[in-house]
């Protein structure tokens, strides 16, 4: 790809990632379901925050996870999402500009906090997401660059921004301008409960041609398609989109493009510590290996590779040089 100023600018909620360890006993006390991710008021995000143990705060977010692997990768990597004139904002813009990610979307005036999610992590890798959107949500068309979209290789987009109208209104104007531009346009479905509020929307989106390559898992794939089968579900969205790329946990990741199907197994790893962020990396993995005109199999081992890393250890952003390790095992 040429004449690019970005290889990758992702669309995606700004949040702050509070992590904490905890026990079952503590998720049973608070009424949480483990391994699930619910959105909670200001209030609460503070009731719940004076409860967590000692945590580690980092910018977070899927799309914002996806671009700090990109940057580890070595790509050049951008990135659009609201955050307010607060102290959790200023650890936001720190955090992932010192990543080597450019993010020069404007502050806030709303007067809504910074979005944070709260995560619980057990000794089992199960991580309980507590999310405030906050700012997050009210990014309004207004704070898109159209010299930055147009400029950047590949625009990727997150679902869990679709669910508030604002900043779905900005994500439909930055696909706009990427496809006017003759860019390619990749979107993650997110979790299965994005397809239950949006399905249609989503759908609509996709048979309207707009999105070239659509990430999703296999929950996600069944839910979006209706199908109960999973290779029914792939066979009926493949067809509707350029690239379609499905992870499967434990069971690797298939990708299709017109008549090419490839499949690659999961990175082996010793230890599974910390399942937040796989999603996100291997998203970036993929798309890096996409950007650097690899093939199919390549980018999705790639996926797999950076998926692998993260989950060896807590938090959502590689610790390891995930450029050298990628180099490493694509040897």
């Amino acid at each position: 790809m040429t004449d690019t100023r970005l290889d990758v600018l992702a669309i995606g909620n700004a949040i702050v990632d509070v992590i904490a360890t905890t026990d079952d006993a503590f998720l049973e006390a608070e009424g949480l379901a483990k391994g699930s991710m619910r959105l909670i008021d200001a209030d609460e995000a503070a009731r719940l925050y004076g409860r967590m143990g000692q945590a580690r705060e980092t910018s977070g977010g899927s799309a914002a996870n996806t671009v700090a692997g990109l940057a580890a990768l070595g790509l050049r990597a951008g990135f659009i999402g609201q955050v307010a004139g607060d102290q959790l904002g200023e650890i936001f813009r720190h955090d992932i500009t010192g990543l080597g990610v450019t993010f020069t979307t404007p502050v806030s005036r709303g007067g809504v906090p910074t979005a944070r999610c709260l995560i619980l992590v057990t000794p089992d890798a199960q991580r309980t997401m507590n999310t405030f959107l906050g700012a997050s949500q009210h990014l309004p068309a207004t704070a898109l660059d159209a010299d930055q979209i147009e400029g950047a290789a590949i625009l990727y987009l997150e679902g869990y921004l679709w669910d508030p109208e604002e900043p779905r209104w900005a994500m439909i104007k930055a696909i706009d301008i990427a496809r006017n531009a003759r860019r390619k346009v990749a979107f993650t479905l997110s979790d299965s409960f994005c397809i239950a509020r949006h399905k249609d929307g989503f759908n609509q989106l996709i048979d309207s041609g707009k999105i070239d390559i659509l990430f999703a898992n296999e929950e996600e794939i069944k839910a979006l398609s209706g199908e109960a089968d999973f290779g029914a579900a792939v066979a009926a969205t493949a067809p509707r989109v350029e690239t379609l790329v499905v992870t499967r946990s434990e069971k690797g990741a298939v990708a299709l493009r017109g008549r090419e199907r490839v499949s690659v197994p999961a990175e082996p790893i010793a230890k599974v510590v910390d399942t937040t962020g796989a999603g996100d990396l291997f998203a970036a993995g993929f798309l890096a290996g996409q950007a650097q005109e690899r093939t199919l199999e390549e980018s999705l081992r790639m996926g797999a590779i950076a998926a692998a890393e993260v989950i060896s250890h807590y938090g959502a952003r590689p610790e390891a040089d995930l450029k050298a390790l990628v180099a490493e095992k694509l040897r």
